[in-house]
């Protein structure tokens, strides 16, 4: 089965655990249903391809077609206006369900990584581009939560420029507390807050490994950062490492450009490529596990 297969298996598997309906309003034409638009435009991600050469490639894959179910392939603007058109929270469902496939209830990650980046928005102007010689590029700050042990994507936020990183890391942790809990949280020095540690230590009940920013003969205030300062734990911190390979494996492999010009899309965009970034983990685990299976089978 090639990979092109088994990631659209397992979108439509996640897509229709979210119990989204069918369609948009009973006066739909019907022609597509939601659950194989997302699933298309998921797979465009996965692809990482533009709009129009996504749509001619489906087009030449007839099992795709089977898969899906699609009688015709959709116009690259139908999936544009769908993703316009679609809540943002369909889209927080789905990561959710991708969360899911990696836990069962009542598992607890061990150390979670926190760390930000930014998504690149490249659209602008050609006309003064050509007159200035240069070319202004905007920064949608993302900031993901990442099981260390797994590899896994646990939360995200989006915000339309420059926002401190304790701003994003309240918000953050909560959401991703919610999701699923963890008994440690790892984060660079741009995180050092008193505030950030009592949030952690006291509300979420989980440890904080966070090194203090401070320079020479500087007093240290804060009852959780003096005793960073005390013992600071040199063993969990390095595991910190693995949210940054994350965001390499989500720009080299997803792309780290937009192709949306309005921010409410931009968000969706890059929700969908954490989704994405999840099923991909996902099938890497599954085929792992099929290839040590055969082994076992092959010696015994």
């Amino acid at each position: 089965m090639s990979r092109n297969i088994r990631f659209i298996q397992a979108a439509i598997s996640v897509v229709e655990s979210t119990r989204i309906s069918p369609y948009s309003c009973k006066y739909s034409k019907k022609t597509f249903t939601q659950h194989q638009l997302l699933v298309l435009i998921l797979f465009k991600d996965y692809r990482n391809q533009h709009y129009r050469e996504f749509v001619e490639d489906v087009g030449d894959m007839e099992r795709i077609q089977e898969n899906l179910d699609l009688s015709i392939v959709p116009h690259f603007t139908t999936l544009q206006k769908f993703l316009r058109r679609i809540k943002s929270l369909y889209l927080r469902l789905i990561f959710k369900k991708t969360v899911d496939l990696f836990y069962t209830i009542d598992d607890v990650i061990p150390i979670t990584a926190i760390d930000s980046s930014g998504f690149i928005s490249g659209y602008c102007s050609h006309y003064f581009s050509e007159r200035t010689g240069k070319i202004r590029k905007h920064f949608l700050k993302t900031s993901i939560s990442v099981d260390t042990d797994e590899g896994v994507i646990t939360g995200y936020l989006v915000s339309n420029g420059r926002v401190h990183d304790t701003r994003h890391a309240e918000k953050l942790l909560r959401q991703c507390h919610k999701i699923r809990k963890s008994d440690c949280y790892v984060m660079d020095k741009g995180y050092d807050s008193e505030d950030i540690h009592r949030l952690i230590r006291d509300d979420l009940h989980a440890n904080s490994v966070i090194p203090i920013r401070c320079w020479n003969n500087e007093i240290i205030s804060g009852k959780y950062r003096q005793e960073m300062a005390r013992q600071f734990n040199t063993i969990i911190y390095p595991r910190r490492q693995i949210v940054e390979n994350k965001f390499s494996v989500l720009k080299r492999k997803f792309s780290g450009d937009l192709k949306a010009r309005i921010f409410l899309i931009q968000m969706k965009e890059i929700a969908g490529k954490m989704i994405v970034c999840n099923i991909h983990r996902h099938l890497q685990f599954f085929i792992l596990n099929v290839f040590y299976r055969a082994v076992f089978w092959f010696f015994w």
